[in-house]
This record gives structure tokens, C-alpha cells and sequence, in this order.
């Protein structure tokens, strides 16, 4: 198994002149507002630990004020922290000197913020070379690869325009491009769509995942929309009052919120949009035959189940057997659609609607994992829909 990319372990941040009367307090178990009310000191990161594994998208969320863009500015020392150790590839970013954590931003780690912060007189191939100058990268191979991303991010087209020519979706994709240009292996994005209009938002969050899905970047992406988050990220951090609250993939924090805090966040969302046929499924709820023979038929459908599904010796799904194979000296084998763990509930929908018998649901390898049924998709869409608009 691989070691995580970022390891932060006790992180902590405290705005004022004595961190150690702070801490002394937090310890004792004062709140943000608490401590600000005895001190007028401002927390920001309260004893925060977690792993980013490499190549996730990893989201944190909170309301305004909740300590995410502090976290994010210490994961990258541009904030010093009071307490607490950010290792990323093993080094201990709190403790590199200043000329080496200088050449880290530049060559292996990129930020793009909510504000475009491109410069107008400069051509949009000149902003997106922009990290790539200053690290000190020739002219002729800096737009060689700032092209390149451009023509990632559908921009080699406007690669001479000035900003001001491009609307804000397109200034987005000149920052993004900007900070891919270096080819870093992390990526630290503060707010970074919220500007947008919301299609040019959901643009910009196909652009994202279609470019992780090819280029596997680890990226810590801080939002405060919900929907965002579950739509992007392979794992959410939601903060609160300087704490982390709560970890887990969406469909984790969807199923299981720690408290209400987090519930809060769900109040007219409908969470079953992000739901996957691995949520839905059932493991054991269709009879499984490893050999078509009239005696493992029989003996698969002697109870109350009306078919069983076939599987191959690599556990993989050769058909279906209705109870009419029941005695028969070879069972007719029938054929069925099969849906992937990753199927999103829109597309689980339809399939299995059109469908009288359950669907099995595969892994990327085509193994069976288990199968969904209309019972189970109509159970799943009440309860979210229900919790929706309570």
C-alpha cells in the first residue's frame, strides 16, 4: 500500500500573541467563541489530523469561518503553524528551510484561489506560462507547455487574447491551466469555482474530473457548497469552528452524518443524485450457481427465489436460471445486462426499471458483487427524497 501523500498530525493555529495560554485553553476544552470572548485571540485550526491519499480529490467544507482556507494555507506553509506537522512526501513542511519550501511551490505544488488573479497585459499564453517563467523554464519550451494544457482545458484556441477578451468560466480555465503548466503532483484549490455562474461552475467541475481522470493529481479542494463536494470528491473533511468534524467518502457522510452540523448541510439537497449502484446493492438477495448442472439448479431455487444467477470460476457472471430449468438436464442459461459498482443512481434507474429480474452489479474486473433490484432503487430514492424535505 502506498504511503499518503499528506500527513497533518496535530495541527494547530491560533491568531494572537501567546499561542500557549490558547492551547492551555482549547486543552480544557473552549470553544473558537469561547476562546475569543476570554482572550480576543482567533483560532483557526484546532488540533487537526488526517491523510490525503495520493490521486484523491480531497474536499474540505465548512460555513464561513470554519478554518478551511487556514488549513489549506498551512498544508502549504504560506501560514505558520502554532502547533502541530504537515508532511507531504515524507518531508515535514514546518521544518524545510524557506528556499526549499520556495521551490516546492514552484515545481511540485500549484494553487489556484476563487479570484482569477491573471495579469491583464499579458497574453493568456504568457498567464499560463507564468509558473513555469519564474521557475526559470526557456521561453520556447514554457509555451510548448502551457500550450499543451491550454489544449487541455479547450483554450488553444484563445491562446493570444488578452483576459479581458475571455468571459469568467474561461479566466478560471486560464488559472487552472496555469497551475497545471508546472505539472505539479499536488494541487491546492481555494474556492476556485464559487465565482461562477452555476453552469459555468458545473463546467469547470467537468474539466476537473475529466483532467484527475486522466492525470491522477492529488488535489485538496476547498469549497462551501455541498453539491460540489459531492460531486467531486473521492473524500470530504467537514470543519467547524476550527475542528474537523467529520471524514468520510460522500456516501459515507450522506448515510452516517456525525451530528447535526453536518445534517444541516443536507437541508433540501437530494442526496440520492449522488448515491452509486455499490450504495444500492444487496449481497445476498439472488441465489448464486457456480456450476449449471440440474442438481445446483435445484438445489439454488428450492426456496421462494424465482432465479438464480450463474457465475464463472473467476466469479464472474455468465447468465441467469429461471425455476423452470428446475429438472431440466441442461438448465437454459440466460443472458443479462450487468451494472458497475461506479454507476450513478440515474443511470441504475432506468436500467433496472426496464428490467423484471434484479441486476448484478460488477467490479472494474467484472467480478460479482451483488445485485439491485426495482424494490431497492424505489426504498433508496423515497428515503432520500423524504429526507430531502423535512
Amino acid at each position: 500500500m502506498k504511503s499518503p501523500k499528506i500527513v497533518v498530525d496535530g495541527l494547530c493555529k491560533v491568531f494572537g500573541p501567546n499561542p500557549k495560554l490558547a492551547r492551555e485553553l482549547l486543552a480544557k476544552g473552549a470553544t473558537k467563541d469561547e476562546l475569543f470572548a476570554r482572550t480576543g485571540y482567533v483560532l483557526g485550526v484546532n488540533n487537526a489530523s488526517f491523510e490525503v491519499h495520493e490521486g484523491e480529490i480531497f474536499v474540505l467544507m465548512g460555513l464561513s469561518g470554519s478554518g478551511k482556507s487556514t488549513l489549506i494555507r498551512l498544508i502549504n506553509r504560506l501560514v505558520e503553524p502554532t502547533a502541530g506537522k504537515v508532511i507531504i512526501d515524507g518531508r515535514d513542511i514546518a521544518a524545510v528551510r524557506r528556499s526549499e519550501l520556495v521551490s516546492l511551490r514552484r515545481t511540485d505544488m500549484s494553487m489556484v484561489f476563487q479570484s482569477f488573479a491573471l495579469m491583464p497585459q499579458r497574453s493568456v499564453l504568457a498567464n499560463a506560462a507564468f509558473g513555469l517563467e519564474v521557475a526559470g523554464v526557456g521561453r520556447k519550451e514554457r509555451e510548448q507547455r502551457a500550450l499543451a494544457v491550454l489544449e487541455q482545458v479547450g483554450l488553444a484556441a484563445f491562446a493570444q487574447k488578452l483576459p479581458a477578451e475571455l468571459s469568467g468560466g474561461m479566466q478560471q480555465r486560464v488559472g487552472l491551466a496555469r497551475a497545471l503548466a508546472v505539472n505539479p503532483s499536488l494541487m491546492i484549490m481555494d474556492e476556485a469555482f464559487s465565482a461562477l455562474d452555476p453552469l459555468k461552475r458545473k463546467e469547470m467541475q467537468n474539466v476537473l474530473l475529466q483532467l484527475q481522470k486522466e492525470q491522477r493529481r492529488t488535489i485538496m479542494f476547498v469549497s462551501h457548497d455541498l453539491e460540489e463536494a459531492l460531486r467531486i470528491g473521492s473524500r470530504i473533511a467537514i470543519m467547524e469552528g476550527g475542528r474537523i468534524v467529520q471524514i468520510g467518502t460522500p456516501q459515507e457522510i450522506i448515510s452516517n452524518p456525525a451530528d447535526d452540523y453536518v445534517r444541516a448541510f443536507f437541508d433540501g439537497v437530494d442526496t440520492s443524485r449522488y448515491l452509486t449502484a455499490g450504495d444500492l446493492m444487496q449481497r445476498e438477495a439472488v441465489p448464486l450457481i457456480r456450476s449449471l448442472d440440474a442438481k445446483s439448479v435445484a438445489s439454488s431455487l428450492n426456496g421462494s427465489a424465482d432465479y438464480a444467477f450463474v457465475l464463472d470460476a473467476q466469479h464472474r457472471i455468465s447468465g441467469f436460471v429461471t425455476r423452470d430449468a428446475i429438472g431440466a438436464a441442461q438448465p437454459a442459461l440466460k443472458q443479462v445486462e450487468c451494472i458497475t459498482l461506479g454507476t450513478p443512481l440515474e443511470q441504475v434507474v432506468s436500467r433496472v426499471c426496464a428490467n423484471t429480474t434484479a441486476l448484478p452489479v460488477v467490479d472494474d474486473e467484472g467480478r460479482y458483487c451483488g445485485s439491485i433490484d426495482q424494490a431497492a432503487v424505489l426504498k433508496v430514492i423515497t428515503r432520500n427524497r423524504g429526507a430531502a424535505h423535512v
